[in-house]
């Protein structure tokens, strides 16, 4: 059993934004909360903050205290508690556990380097979809790398979990019902032997956990939801309903991301931009 009982459910439209605090928020993130917590009003329901932070090594206490003072400053209030990534993860090891009981789970010892030269093309192009990665190595390789304590990947074996689920599918609010087509992804990372779950994993058992009716991000997430579906149907968990929104631009059309340094909200509050200002210019610059 995944989840303790005796937490009452929240009613209405139950939504989330969920933040990783690697850097400062901008434009898109702004206008990514707006919208969750817009649907959560119209929907009678809850608006929720969730702290995605289980890269420990890219992830700042000092960044997620600017993110959450911007959100303020935007307007932005979310019911209390806050939910932690990093303080869960013996949650997540619990549903990691579960998979591997049921044999759907294999150590994979190649880096992604040694992956990409061992199945890639004639050509060069990387391998895009994995698949049973274990069996590159001889038995007495993957033996001799788990005795020395080399690092590995806890991967899907896609295959199987497709045979144990057969077809599913989703509904996402603005494209209608979607197939599930996680094969596509190959035998996907699931955990880490220093970090026991991947964000595909934590996000599905935090949004079960957390009651969430409403999956509102940006469409550059769609294609993310393939595997969470498989994942949700694996673990007996509900299904939520989509909304993969439009991204927020810049004038070049290309979509604003914290590696390529977008200006933060951050500086347009110190240069002066009203929190009125920034929800605007950014419900403006959004290819919904």
């Amino acid at each position: 059993m995944l989840f303790p009982d005796g937490t009452p459910p929240l009613t209405g439209t139950v939504t989330r934004f969920a933040p990783s605090p690697t850097g400062d928020l901008h434009l898109g993130h702004a206008y990514s909360a707006l919208f969750a917590a817009d649907q959560a009003e119209r929907g009678g329901g809850t608006f929720l903050l969730r702290i995605e932070d289980i890269d420990v090594t890219r992830c700042r206490a000092e960044h997620e205290a600017t993110n959450l003072d911007d959100l303020r400053w935007l307007g932005l209030s979310w019911a209390e508690p806050v939910r932690r990534q990093s303080e869960h993860f013996d949650f997540y090891r619990a549903a990691v556990d579960l998979l591997e009981e049921m044999g759907l789970l294999y150590r994979c010892f190649l880096s992604r380097r040694e992956l990409n030269e061992t199945l890639s093309a004639p050509h060069g192009a990387p391998a895009e979809a994995p698949t049973d990665t274990d069996k590159l190595l001889t038995e007495a390789e993957r033996n001799r790398r788990l005795d020395s304590g080399a690092p590995f990947a806890l991967r899907l074996r896609m295959e199987r979990a497709l045979e144990r689920t057969g077809a599913l599918d989703w509904t996402d609010r603005q494209r209608g019902t979607q197939q599930a087509r996680p094969e596509m992804f190959g035998d996907v990372v699931l955990a880490r032997r220093d970090i026991p779950t991947s964000y595909h994993l934590a996000v599905i058992l935090d949004d079960a956990l957390q009651g969430i009716t409403l999956v509102t991000r940006g469409e550059d997430l769609l294609e993310a939801t393939h595997i969470h579906r498989l994942l949700q149907a694996l673990l007996d968990l509900p299904t939520p309903d989509y909304q993969h929104h439009g991204l927020v631009r810049d004038e070049d059309g290309k979509r604003l991301a914290k590696r390529e340094q977008s200006i933060a909200i951050r500086d347009l509050r110190a240069a002066g931009h009203s929190a009125g200002d920034v929800c605007a210019m950014a419900r403006n610059q959004a290819s919904d």
